[in-house]
């Protein structure tokens, strides 16, 4: 049994990946920004009323980190940094590339990760186990990726593995491994209707990585099947 927190665990890929973990018999804090809306958690806290926590956690609000992070007591084995937020597919010239909308998303893509893993590294610290960090980026953040639409969102993902890279850096004298993850095409709200997989065929692959993840694999770029990925 693992002692997991997800960021962004109410929808989509976190929620799926919260459940399968639940299932395996882990202990997860799911973070989202309102629990009380989160109704999917909440009926997954009523089924596992002493291995899932639900937490208010914003991850583009430090105080709101810290606040999340003075709550937990106990040991993190495995933080899995999922929360994120696309603005479209359009080109140059689409009307949803405003200046503010690139701020909100390499805010919340970028700098979340880095901020996140920054609030929940004393309890990865006190892991008895091997420590990890796992961010959940997409292979539209590759430089080998050829589309030409996406500006913010590719740019955010490619920015989460730089982030993922440098984390590894820095806590490889700590022990703690971290990884960047493509979750692959999802059918999600973010991923559309048209996707390759599931969420729950995305998680199950998702979890089979996390716990492959070694200090030798460490600042990876790996694929929810385990092909490892160019940055």
């Amino acid at each position: 049994m693992s002692n997991l927190l997800i960021t962004g665990a109410n929808r989509g890929i976190g929620l799926a990946i919260t459940q399968l973990a639940l299932q395996q018999g882990d202990c997860v804090w799911a973070g989202c920004r309102n629990p009380q809306a989160a109704i999917a958690l909440q009926a997954l806290q009523a089924d596992y009323p002493e291995r899932c926590k639900v937490i208010e956690l914003d991850v583009v609000d430090e105080r709101s980190l810290q606040l999340a992070a003075g709550n937990i007591v106990d040991a993190l084995d495995l933080l899995v940094c999922n929360a994120g937020v696309q603005n479209g597919y359009g080109g140059m010239s689409a009307e949803e590339n405003t200046m503010e909308s690139f701020q909100t998303v390499l805010v919340t893509n970028i700098a979340s990760p880095f901020f996140t893993t920054r609030a929940f590294l004393p309890h990865l610290r006190k892991s008895s186990g091997q420590a990890k960090v796992a961010i959940i980026s997409s292979l539209m953040g590759s430089q080998t990726h050829t589309a030409a639409n996406a500006y913010a969102y590719r740019a955010s993902k490619a920015g989460a593995n730089n982030i993922a890279v440098t984390l590894s850096h820095e806590l490889a004298k700590e022990d703690i491994a971290v990884g960047s993850y493509h979750p692959g095409w999802v059918r999600t709200d973010m991923g559309g209707p048209n996707g390759d997989i599931s969420a729950e065929e995305s998680a199950a692959g998702l979890l089979v990585r996390f716990n492959e993840l070694s200090m030798q694999l460490s600042g990876q770029f790996i694929n929810y099947n385990g092909d490892k990925l160019q940055l």
